[in-house]
Order: C-alpha cells, then structure tokens, then sequence
C-alpha cells in the first residue's frame, strides 16, 4: 500500500502560476484528505494575478478576492515562490524531481490578433497592453500610448473592452483615489481624448460586457454614452433571445442600451459610441493609425446561436487610437504540449494530453486550461476539477519520496536565483500601502521588479 500523502511522505505539488486558479487549486489541495504540501511558484515578485493586475483599479470590491488567497497562503503546507519563470529558471522536467505532481495554472497572456491590414501600425494596440499598463504590471511599465489624439477605438464589446473604455473616459479625480500606476495617472491627466467608440460585430442583443459595467458608463462625471436608436432595432432571431428569461443579461444590457438611447446629449467633453453589427476590415495611415474602416455585418443562424456574417458594406472614420479587446490566448511552454489553434494546454479534466495520452504528474487549472471565460469565481470550480482528477489518480504519482520546498530552494540557490516568499511579499505590501496613503490611495504599486526586491534589501 502506498504510503504517499502521509506525514512521513507528503504528497508534494508545485503550482505554476499565483493566480486565482492557482490559489484555488492549492485550496482544494490543502483541504484534501491525503497530507499535501503545495508550492505555489510564480515568475514575478508578487501574486494574485489578474485580480491584482489585470481587475480595473475603479472597481477594488473584485480585488476582495485577494482577502481569500491571503488566508490560503498563511497554510503551514503552503509555500510562495516568487520571482521564479518556470521555463527559463527552472524546467517543468526538473520540477518534477522534486514534486509528485505539477500544475499549470499561468493563464491566457497573450491576446488574439484581428488579421487584418494595418494591425501593426503604431496607434493600434493590445487591451492587455493598456490594462497592464495602468494596472502597474511590470512587462507593461514602459509601454505608451498616444493620448494626444482624439478619437480612440475599441474593438470588442466585453467586460475588458469597457474597462478600457471606462478608463479612458473617467476624468482625474474619479481615478486618483483608486490604485491605478501613478505613470497612468499622470499621462490620462494629459489625455486629449473626446470620443470613444465601442464597436461589436454581433447586435445588442449578444453584447458580452455585464449591466453593471454598462451602466456605469451612464454615470461618468464627464462622459456621455452615445448609441443610435436604429441600431436598437432587433431582427426576429434577437428578438427570440430577449424573451428568454434565461438571457436576463441581455436583457438588461438592452433595456440600459434603450435609456442610452434615450438621453440628450449634455454638455459632458466626452462621449463613449456604441457601435453594432460592424467589424474592422483595416486599420490605415502613413506610418501610424488615421483611420478604421468597419465592415458592415448581418446576423445569421437560429436564435442563442447566431453570429455574424460579413457584408460587401463598409465604412470609415478618423481615429488615433485602436485597441484590440476580442478575446486572450494562452503562450506555450518549452516540454509541454500546447493547442496553438486553441491556445491552451490540451486536457481531459485538467490532466494534460501528449497525442491524447495523460503525461504523468502534469496538470492545468485556469484559462490556459478551459480558454479565457468566466469571471474571477469560476477559476475555483476549474481548479477544484483538476484537484480532482489529480487525486483520484494518486496512486499512479508513485510512492517515491520527493524533496519540494527544500530542493526547490537549493536548486535556485546553486543558480544564484533569488525567491521570494510570501513574509517578502507581505514587506513589499507593507510599503506599497504607504506610499498609497500618502497620496489618498488604497496603494502606490512598485511596478518594477528591482524597485520590489530593494525593498527587502
């Protein structure tokens, strides 16, 4: 009988990526019946994410999930490891001398492309660009975008898409008592930006943001939110959609869009467009991005399943500014099988496939799991699945014991890589949170690595 997962040998995992998936999962794991101790590793010097670097410093409520991973990480079976890339520090091959078993929960990080002519003209950027950038993230903290323009476009028309919409609509004082980057700050304060335009290829009725994130661009202090009532007029199959209870979103999106309509146009100096039924077929310019130009779309299909099918109509109007928001994908990593076309490690219930077999010990929760859906609760169920699967495969990991923590460590050492735990993490919080204080902020984030890890020098 095996004597893994007892307090002579301790089932040992390692958990690739601090986000809430990888939370979740060492939740579950500690929580198990067989004795577990979890590592959660993860390349940058602070965790949680996307709730700490990707949820829109306007809404701290959706940062309380953080209040939940705080409680994990206090765990005596539990270990922060950050400041570590697993596949460029460590191999996934040499984590797994130290661990049973190893889960991938390093989300989607990249975004999709449009594909069309133009894309990578400068003016035409990435949503996740933008948000990471005023979020404080550190891969962003040197990007800039040409504020000096006016008119900016939003490809998309989920909750990102308005997050950026929001951001880029809200006025200095609605965003200086958040913890948005001091950078972003200081450059939205210069921002000469006047019109928004949201554009979606599918019709109102399939509009994927939430009716709170719509309203709010309702209640801006300096915003009007602009949609044409024509654009409200629904075909048969929309129609169909909105009398099914079970669409209650869509049916408050479209009631909200109706009041929208509605409104006179105040004396606001901004003005956010909602744009339907268009999709961009080239972004042009000499050398940057002067203008859109948008197919004009038609609905096709039954209704809850339709989508948009392309006409041979078009139009086009000046902008500066365009950013992608249609969707994340997942980035490979070197000894795991990766779905290039879907962007996401292949699985059966979390356990990652090579050729539709189970590689032994190797795992995946989160986005780079299932794609990039649901909101930040939904991590939980994925990883609770993959803990799952994981557990009910137990006997298969082997009775060997394994190092963990404490190879782990040495292994960096010998390296010379410096980790973090999570007493570190909480200094580096510490001063974060007064320098927020000073100003009237919830925090002040470092948004460099070095000027993170001065702070415990």
């Amino acid at each position: 009988m095996s004597t893994l997962g007892t307090e002579q040998n301790p089932l040992r995992i390692a958990i690739v990526g601090a986000g809430p998936s990888g939370f979740y999962a060492a939740e579950a794991l500690i929580k198990s019946k067989p004795l577990v101790q979890v590592d959660l590793i993860e390349r940058l010097p602070s965790p949680f994410g996307l709730v700490r670097s990707g949820v829109a410093p306007d809404h701290p409520k959706l940062k309380q999930a953080i209040l939940v991973y705080q409680k994990i990480a206090q765990s005596p079976d539990f270990n922060f490891v950050g400041n570590v890339t697993v596949g460029k520090d460590i191999s996934v091959a040499e984590l797994h001398t130290f661990y049973h078993a190893v889960i991938l929960t390093c989300g989607a990080e990249t975004d999709r492309t449009l594909g069309i002519p133009g894309e990578q003209l400068h003016g035409s950027y990435t949503a996740t660009e933008f948000v990471g950038w005023y979020n404080g993230h550190p891969d962003y903290r040197d990007c800039s975008f040409d504020l000096s323009q006016e008119v900016a476009v939003i490809i998309g028309q989920g909750n990102v898409a308005m997050d950026v919409s929001r951001i880029l609509a809200k006025t200095v004082d609605e965003l200086k008592t958040t913890d948005i980057a001091e950078h972003a700050l200081d450059a939205l304060a210069e921002s000469k930006i006047k019109e928004i335009h949201v554009v979606g290829r599918r019709g109102p009725a399939q509009a994927k943001f939430t009716h709170l994130e719509l309203r709010e661009l309702g209640e801006l202090e300096d915003c009007d939110p602009i949609v044409n009532i024509e654009d409200l007029q629904l075909n048969p199959a929309s129609q169909e959609e909105l009398t099914d209870k079970s669409n209650r979103a869509n049916i408050k999106n479209f009631e909200t869009l109706q009041k929208f309509a509605e409104r006179t146009t105040s004396s606001k100096h901004r003005r956010c467009h909602f744009h339907f039924l268009k999709g961009p077929v080239e972004l042009a310019g000499s050398g940057r991005v002067e203008r859109i130009v948008l197919a004009l779309n038609r609905l096709e299909g039954e209704a809850n399943n339709q989508w948009a099918e392309t006409t041979s109509e078009t139009e086009e109007f000046a902008c500066g500014l365009v950013f992608r928001s249609i969707g994340y994908r997942g980035i490979a990593m070197p000894g795991v099988p990766f779905d290039d076309r879907k962007g996401l490690f292949p699985n059966s219930n979390g356990h990652i496939l090579k050729d539709d077999n189970p590689v032994p010990g190797l795992y995946t929760a989160g986005w780079i799991k299932r794609g990039p859906t649901g909101i930040i609760g939904t991590n939980r169920a994925c990883a609770v699945e993959t803990v799952s699967t994981l557990l009910n495969e137990v006997e298969n990991l082997g009775s060997t014991e394994k190092t963990g923590f404490t190879g782990l460590q040495s292994l960096l050492s010998d390296r010379e890589i410096r980790s973090i735990d999570y007493g570190d993490w909480q200094k580096i919080e510490t001063v974060e949170v007064e320098r927020g204080n000073a100003k009237g902020k919830p925090r002040e984030k470092f948004t460099r690595v070095e000027e993170m890890l001065a702070v415990l020098n």
